[in-house]
């Protein structure tokens, strides 16, 4: 496995291996793999925590304790006890500080449980839509219920049956079906709590995560949420502290990231895919952003 494979994570035994930093040896065609947040991030350096990546797997977890930020496509926060981080397959995902954490996880590809599903996993699990609210803070109680069937992954995952697909693949449903009955109301909370601003700002930071490649001006996302650009501004800068333009910068920079340090293109062809006049203004971007140039900044990724 070259260094170019660490960004773009393919398969849940290379997530193991270069990620969470585990010598154990893992099936490539790994569909499930369950586990504590104290055993997953036993060898993660606490001060680098985990760089930038897209998983082709879905990630859900459930924070008792300890510190941990997260980066979620455009979305930055520090966790709080009890939170429940569901991430997407594809996301853009990364953590900086990660420090003697609780909890629980898994990740799962979605064919593995396609045969329960009546369609698209989304579809019936809706807190997978891009979307969707992706973070909640759960209540001791609905925590104890999550921890359970957690638990119950982790054992099945741990026996050695030949029914154990099949029953994981049920106790992963089951997972889901509680997540879903939780989430609902939470996210409910959440979107009514919130106020106007909160949920341009959000609005403002979807269109960004699908269309910052082609879109790179203010005006444009403004005249699609139907406002003014400085109205964008100043509601952005009121609710996280950082102007529109900042904010889509970031996402282009973490797709920089993805592209240099995890592909093989040439940087002339990644200026192009991220829509540079040319490889000198990228050069620029990337110097502005790291300090260094291209070839030297994805020399270090």
């Amino acid at each position: 496995m070259g260094k170019k494979d660490i960004l773009l994570v393919k398969d849940l035994a290379t997530f193991e291996k270069v990620v969470n930093r585990d010598p154990r040896p893992y099936d490539l065609g790994l569909m499930v793999m369950p586990g504590t947040l104290e055993d997953k991030h036993r060898n993660i350096d606490p001060t680098t925590g985990i760089r930038v990546l897209r998983r082709v797997f879905n990630l859900i977890y459930l924070l008792k304790g300890g510190e941990h930020d997260v980066q979620l496509g455009a979305e930055e926060r520090w966790l709080r006890p009890n939170d429940l981080v569901v991430v997407p397959e594809n996301t853009v995902y990364a953590s900086r500080y990660i420090h003697q954490c609780t909890g629980f996880c898994i990740h799962f590809r979605t064919e593995f449980i396609q045969p329960l599903l009546k369609g698209a996993l989304a579809t019936d699990f809706p807190f997978f839509d891009l979307q969707a609210v992706h973070i909640i803070n759960v209540t001791e109680e609905e925590s104890a219920l999550l921890e359970r069937s957690f638990g119950d992954i982790i054992s099945e995952y741990e026996r050695f049956s030949p029914e154990r697909d099949h029953v994981l693949r049920n106790l992963i449903h089951i997972l889901l079906l509680r997540i879903r009955e939780i989430h609902r109301p939470h996210a409910h909370h959440i979107r009514e709590n919130a106020s106007r601003a909160a949920g341009l700002t959000n609005k403002f930071k979807h269109l960004v995560e699908v269309n910052f490649v082609e879109h790179r001006r203010v005006a444009w996302y403004a005249e699609m949420l139907g406002i003014t650009p400085k109205h964008l501004c100043d509601v952005v800068k009121e609710t996280i502290a950082r102007t529109p333009k900042l904010v889509i910068a970031d996402m282009l920079f973490l797709e920089a990231k993805v592209l240099l340090g995890s592909t093989d293109l040439t940087i002339s062809q990644i200026a192009q895919q991220l829509h540079f006049d040319d490889q000198a203004h990228f050069a620029h971007f990337i110097k502005q952003r790291s300090g260094m140039s291209p070839k030297e900044f994805r020399a270090i990724l």
